[in-house]
């Protein structure tokens, strides 16, 4: 059976790195989530739609290609913002679900990161972490991140993307960001990206241990 590493959480919270470093060290593929809900709104923008246009950005989730998630486009602060936009949509959510559904059941396992990954992509996922820090942390790095790729913007609105996102991410009907009861909490807030990374391994050996899946 596969050995599922579900990691949620919001923006900026440093899931990503988390997910990726433990798909390296495990030797697993990884999925970044957040990427389909970001080329979706991109293709949608590109196509001259409306984010809000339920049926519009529904078809555009249904003619993804998972090539478009290597477009420079889709790793913007518009396309982070159309994202948590077109992600509201049942329709687009339920356009996705199979393919992140089948994602989850590559063998010997997969990492795969979001925010509903443990909720209701993998419920079953044996392993299973949320990530989270401060939004003034959060902000802080997307907006660095922002600047090195060379994108000018004040931190003040990042903080407040940040915060809208979270409140649209969290109040959303269909699938919202919450953490699983059995997900285990981590605040990277005070943490560098090595200490980071070091909790998450512990978390996830604890739980392979528990499944009977030998460290590897």
């Amino acid at each position: 059976m596969a050995f599922i590493i579900a990691v949620d959480g919001p923006a900026a919270s440093g899931k990503g790195t988390v997910a990726s470093r433990l798909a390296a060290l495990y030797g697993y593929p990884m999925l970044d989530t957040g990427l389909l809900y970001r080329a979706v709104g991109v293709r949608l923008l590109e196509a001259g739609g409306d984010l809000d246009d339920a049926t519009a950005a529904e078809a555009a989730a249904r003619g993804l290609d998972l090539a478009e998630l290597e477009k420079a486009q889709v790793r913007t602060r518009a396309a982070g913002e159309a994202a948590s936009r077109v992600a509201v949509h049942p329709g687009v959510r339920a356009a996705l679900f199979d393919l992140q559904r089948g994602f989850t059941l590559r063998e010997p396992g997969s990492v795969i990161d979001g925010r509903d990954i443990g909720t209701v992509i993998a419920p079953e996922a044996p392993a299973k972490l949320f990530v989270t820090a401060r939004p003034e942390v959060r902000a802080d790095r997307r907006w660095k991140q922002l600047l090195g790729q060379g994108e000018t913007v004040a931190y003040d609105e990042i903080l407040a993307d940040i915060r809208k996102r979270d409140e649209r991410d969290g109040g959303r009907a269909s699938a919202p960001m919450t953490q699983a009861p059995d997900a285990v909490l981590l605040d990277t807030s005070e943490m560098t990206i090595q200490q980071a990374f070091d909790a998450a391994r512990r978390i996830v050996e604890t739980a392979r241990a528990r499944s009977g899946d030998l460290p590897g």
